[in-house]
């Protein structure tokens, strides 16, 4: 049910939004879920995501991993880069494998 008018629920419009969204905004949709003791610290269940935060992934292949250290927010692309996270290429270099903010969770901030 839609409780207001001047808000669309359109599919293809809120897409829009977040595909060309500037990035003030971007970095609000980057946000991670605080852990239990930041949550009952700060009164609030997310924020958005810096350099330098220390974060565990928490969903999909590299989840339970160490915690780690945020080395880039690549606002372009709606990912981050954590320290540990890396793959290597056919060639034999490692580059760090992106993750979006809200599969991590901050362990300190």
């Amino acid at each position: 049910m839609k409780f207001n008018p001047f808000v669309t629920s359109d599919r293809s419009k809120n897409r829009k939004r977040h595909f060309n969204a500037p990035s003030h905004i971007r970095r609000k949709i980057m946000s991670s879920p605080l852990s239990k003791e930041l949550r009952q610290k700060y009164n609030v269940r997310s924020m958005p995501i810096r350099k330098d935060d220390e974060v565990q992934v928490v969903r999909g292949h590299y989840k339970g991993q160490q915690i780690g250290k945020v080395v880039q927010v690549y606002r372009k692309k709606y990912v981050i880069y954590i320290e540990r996270v890396q793959r290597e290429k056919a060639n034999g270099t490692t580059v760090h494998v992106g993750i979006h903010p809200s599969k991590v969770g901050s362990e300190n901030a």
